[in-house]
């Protein structure tokens, strides 16, 4: 099963590299701009397996640069609250 399959499982895989990153020493600001990246990247090459990853490139799509980057950073704080 892809980790893209399942919300939880997305959910999960990205609290681990969160904490893997700080785990390195990078900061807050450069984790969301990381995530910025990967969900650009996502934006573009990855279909949507999910209700919950359709809303979230729908809301994506409609962005504009600055509120993509605060999905990505909402998206790097959900994680880390969950």
């Amino acid at each position: 099963m892809s980790v893209l399959s399942n919300y939880d499982t997305w959910k999960q895989f990205l609290n681990d590299r969160v904490s893997q990153a700080k785990g390195m020493g990078l900061n807050e600001e450069t984790i969301s701009n990381l995530a910025y990246e990967i969900g650009s990247f996502l934006g573009e090459k990855v279909d949507p397996k999910n209700e919950q990853e359709r809303a979230i490139k729908e809301l994506w799509d409609v962005g504009d640069e600055q509120e993509r980057k605060t999905i990505a950073g909402l998206m790097v704080k959900l994680v880390q609250h969950s």
